[in-house]
């Protein structure tokens, strides 16, 4: 849709100007039919109206060589009939903005010359050579001179300006639709992350539970691991279930702390590892910097499970002014983070790739600790969260 604000001055330049011409044509009709003259003039003011009515058409498909045969056959008429009628040397002002509007470069002006000329001349045939006849004719071409060549300028810059609009809104849509595309990826991204620390790392834990419970006698203790994972499997259902229906991370009802504390606790009966929770960090964070604290947590743990083969793991929830800073410590196996990042395939490094995807978000520092037989340390500090 083109957005043209100066539309409604053009429309009514174009009004004034046929409304114009109507009344000196009109002017022209009276003094013929008044005085009673030859019929010639009545025929050629009538022909004039024809040819001008005839022509308003061409103007709106804006032809080129349509205007121009437009005007010439408008000056053709109205010569002779200035030559007839006095009072007809008027309609030359309507004319002087139709050769500037649709004759092409100095055309237009240079017609404006010629049809004062002829105007001077046609005074001077009925009245006699007066100042009032040649200065009424060229103060008028001067002033539609100025007028013709504003109008022009304005309709220059109107052009520009739509123009420039347009690459506005095509430049908006693009943005938007970047901004949308940009949105959708990001979205993919949490939900993967979101996936994997929580139905994943779920489904994990049942395979390993279910591989215990195979190697254990189907009469004995295997019971217990098999109760265990279908207690496990029930958790992360409806865990997953509440991710959907409202996108809030679970458990947080009652502040981190507590959902560390109960993570921890789950994980430490699943897993079979002694677990110690700190948590002395009090401040309210931000919901999504609790959510993403939880996350942390829970992929440091599946980690741990994982790989660490581990027999004590610390999580540290601690504040340090506006800082806060959660710790995951175990004193499994360890490893080389730089060569585990560089050599580790793309299942794998997901865990510690998506750890720091979540505080890059939130604008904080991660930090691994490890060595090969020197347990590892995850931690992780948001800045001014507390604040």
């Amino acid at each position: 849709m083109p957005h043209r604000t100066l539309a409604p001055v053009f429309t009514g330049l174009r009004v004034g100007l046929h409304a114009l011409f109507a009344g000196l044509l009109a002017l022209v009709v009276v003094r013929v039919v008044w005085t009673g003259a030859s019929p010639w003039p009545l025929v050629l003011a009538t022909l004039l109206a024809l040819v001008y009515v005839a022509g308003l058409g061409i103007a709106r498909r804006r032809s080129r060589t349509g205007g121009i045969a437009w005007v010439c056959a408008l000056t053709l008429v109205w010569a002779p009939l200035m030559w007839l009628v006095p009072e007809a040397a008027y309609l030359v002002f309507p004319l002087f903005f139709l050769y500037l509007h649709l004759l092409p470069g100095w055309a237009g002006p240079a017609a404006v010359v010629g049809a004062t000329t002829l105007t001077i001349a046609g005074f001077a045939v009925h009245g006699g050579l007066t100042v009032g006849g040649v200065v009424g004719p060229v103060v008028g071409a001067g002033v539609a001179l100025l007028i013709g060549l504003g109008y022009g300028a304005l309709q220059r810059r109107s052009a520009e300006s739509e123009a420039l609009v347009a690459e506005l809104l095509a430049t908006r849509d693009r943005l938007a639709a970047t901004e949308r595309e940009q949105g959708v990826l990001a979205e993919r991204a949490r939900l993967a992350r979101e996936i994997h620390d929580t139905v994943a790392q779920g489904l994990s834990s049942i395979q390993m539970l279910l591989h215990a419970a195979e190697r254990a006698d189907a009469t004995g203790p295997g019971i217990a691991h098999i109760r265990l994972a279908r207690q496990t499997a029930a958790d992360g259902l409806a865990e997953t279930r509440r991710f959907i229906r409202e996108l809030a991370p679970p458990n947080l009802e009652r502040g981190l702390g507590s959902a560390l504390r109960r993570l921890a606790e789950g994980w430490a009966q699943r897993e079979g590892i002694d677990v110690e929770t700190v948590t002395s960090a009090e401040a309210a964070l931000p919901m999504d910097s609790q959510a993403a604290l939880l996350r942390i947590a829970q992929g440091a743990l599946a980690n741990v499970a994982q790989h660490a083969d581990a027999s004590r793991v610390r999580v540290a929830l601690e504040q340090d002014g506006p800082d806060v800073r959660l710790s995951i410590a175990d004193d499994g196996r360890g490893f080389d983070p730089g060569r585990a990042e560089r050599t580790a395939s793309g299942t794998d490094s997901f865990g510690l790739r998506a750890m720091r995807e979540r505080v890059d978000q939130l604008d904080g520092d991660l930090v691994v600790e490890s060595a090969p037989g020197g347990g590892t340390v995850v931690a992780v500090t948001l800045h001014g969260a507390a604040a």
